[in-house]
């Protein structure tokens, strides 16, 4: 039997609006019914403002990412759109980060960061590579997310 690293369910879409875009986004979901629940800086390399937006009663998010820098990975996703915003990434919860993190290294998944880190929100996060595995690649960043609140 193969030990599975417990993923639960689609924590959050990430999309990315260029600087200052960030509140008028928020507005345009508002109008949708989204509720934010959460606003931050994170800085160290995400460099980006983020906005959560609850869909419903449920626990799918939207993430909305703000480059607060040229050096952002949301900055040059940017600008490898043509300026323009847009799909950033698909995160997944699990039950534990650093046993999900062991699994996908162990089975030669392209993992971007070295260990599991601090995200937003309290959450531990990493994240894996759109072409983490040459023979069936995802084709999209994947975002690995532990909440310890859930």
């Amino acid at each position: 039997m193969i030990d599975l690293p417990g993923f639960l369910f689609v924590d959050h879409v990430a999309i990315a609006v260029k600087q200052g875009e960030l509140d008028a986004q928020v507005g345009a979901y508002r109008l949708l019914g989204f509720e934010e629940i959460h606003r931050e800086e994170v800085l160290g390399t995400d460099q980006v403002r983020e906005v959560l937006l609850r869909i419903g009663g449920g626990p799918n998010l939207i993430q909305l990412l703000e480059p607060l820098s040229p050096e952002s990975p949301v900055q040059k996703l940017i600008e490898r759109n043509g300026g323009r915003g847009g799909f950033a990434h698909m995160a997944f919860r699990v039950k534990s980060a650093q046993a999900a993190f062991d699994y996908m290294q162990q089975n030669g998944f392209n993992i971007i960061d070295k260990a599991p880190r601090p995200g937003s929100r309290g959450t531990t996060v990493f994240f894996v590579h759109p072409k983490s595995r040459n023979e069936n690649p995802f084709g999209f960043l994947i975002e690995v997310v532990e909440d310890p609140r859930s």
